[in-house]
């Protein structure tokens, strides 16, 4: 249950949103295009950031640009 203590975890890195267009989920509500989010944690496939709803949740990497 690592994962509950994520919101608490320090910044790895920032990323910026550069669409929320998604084929299968709803993410549009999740995430705002232009808007820059903290990297609390991180695999191959995914970013675990604070999203809109100031909860830590995952999304994956497409979605994102590296500053």
């Amino acid at each position: 249950m690592i994962h509950k203590d994520w919101e608490n975890n320090k910044t790895i890195k920032q990323i910026k949103c550069v669409h929320a267009n998604a084929k299968k989920f709803v993410v549009d509500t999740m995430l705002t295009p232009g808007k820059t989010y903290d990297v609390k944690n991180e695999t191959e496939e995914f970013y675990f950031i604070i999203d809109n709803s100031n909860r830590i949740a995952g999304f994956k990497k497409e979605y994102f640009t590296e500053l």
